[in-house]
């Protein structure tokens, strides 16, 4: 019995000194928790979606999940050989050059009328509070926090380990200037050393417009988040960004709702609509779209054209690695919808994309 209570005792110990380490961040309190509190998507100590989100759809169980990541997981969950890129030097990009690079998974660069911005950077290597579980692609780590200029605006749309990553913020820290997040990460940002003048916490359909012409404005999402074990105690967002020439919708996590459409009818047309299209599976189908809805989605908010997003860096679902950009190619030119698919690393002129090449086809 000493034994056995020794044992838990270390084992509880070792479980509590794991989830207090700094990157986890912290759980809002004070001023924080009381504006949280106001929200109308409030209640009961969490945030909820605008209509019900199982975490899993009817008839799914956990056993069903794990039976089917064991036993029926892609075999091509993985590229073949390394993910070819291109290279862009950050540092040194024309300032009157308006451009969108993408990093792989959800993690995103754009330079916009003058101001440069970086969305959900994870550069670390891995997604996961575990850094030798959730590995990137090879080939997919193409750039550190060093080959950054100063951001004027970091924007994260949840604090979901995919999405939210310790490592990089924490060597960007001294090269961000405002830090746009939904209501509630900004605790995280607070426990990491960020001044509260640096954070702008959103809730949805709030705005912030940091400098002349550039609006930013939270949007609903349905999905969730946390970085532990408890969920749902900070907001997940999309966002609208307009900026003097250019007007981008920026999605997030989201399985497919009502919200795509009434923010299309609200702000759209949109030149851009850059989505999440991957890590989805007919078992937890409410908190993210399968690639088809991913291009009604686009099609929902007026979008000119997709970027798709959350693919190409990270499994964290039981498809093949390009199944995602495979299928919402497909339905987007059935749509007649306008595809821009990059290298990761690859820059992007705005105001003239080109013609998009199927890379993927490339690695088999």
């Amino acid at each position: 019995m000493l034994i056995f209570l020794s044992v838990t005792v270390i084992l509880i110990s070792a479980v509590y000194l794991f989830m207090h380490q700094p990157k986890f961040g912290r759980q809002a309190s004070g001023e924080r928790l009381r504006r949280m509190e106001a929200s109308p998507h409030f209640r009961d100590g969490k945030f909820w979606n605008l209509h019900p989100t199982p975490d899993l759809a009817e008839g799914v169980g956990m056993l069903t999940v794990l039976r089917e990541i064991i036993f029926e997981k892609s075999k091509r969950n993985k590229p073949a050989g390394p993910l070819p890129s291109r290279k862009t030097n950050l540092l040194n990009l024309d300032p009157e050059k308006d451009v969108f690079i993408w990093f792989g998974h959800s993690s995103y660069f754009l330079q916009i009328d003058g101001k440069k911005i970086l969305v959900d950077p994870v550069l670390s290597g891995s997604a996961s509070p575990i850094p030798v579980t959730t590995r990137s692609f090879p080939g997919s780590d193409i750039y550190t926090p060093a080959d950054f200029p100063f951001l004027d605006y970091l924007i994260i749309t949840h604090d979901h380990w995919d999405h939210l990553d310790y490592e990089t913020i924490r060597q960007l820290k001294s090269n961000i200037g405002l830090v746009i997040c939904p209501i509630g990460v900004g605790a995280h940002f607070d426990h990491w050393g960020f001044g509260k003048g640096v954070i702008h916490e959103l809730d949805w359909y709030e705005k912030t417009e940091p400098d002349p012409g550039f609006v930013i404005q939270a949007t609903p999402a349905r999905h969730f988040s946390g970085r532990g074990f408890k969920r749902n105690i900070s907001l997940w967002t999309s966002f609208v960004l307009q900026t003097p020439t250019l007007k981008l919708f920026l999605g997030g996590d989201s399985g497919y709702d009502t919200h795509f459409k009434e923010i299309g009818n609200r702000f759209g047309p949109f030149d851009f609509a850059i989505l999440e299209c991957g890590q989805y599976d007919k078992n937890w189908k409410y908190i993210h779209m399968m690639p088809e809805e991913v291009v009604q989605a686009a099609l929902d908010l007026h979008a000119v054209k997709l970027i798709p997003v959350h693919w190409g860096k990270f499994s964290l679902s039981l498809h093949a690695w390009d199944d995602p950009v495979i299928r919402v190619s497909a339905s987007g030119s059935l749509a007649d919808l306008r595809l821009v698919t990059p290298l990761i690393g690859e820059e992007i002129n705005l105001k003239n994309t080109g013609e998009s090449r199927p890379w993927w086809l490339d690695i088999r």
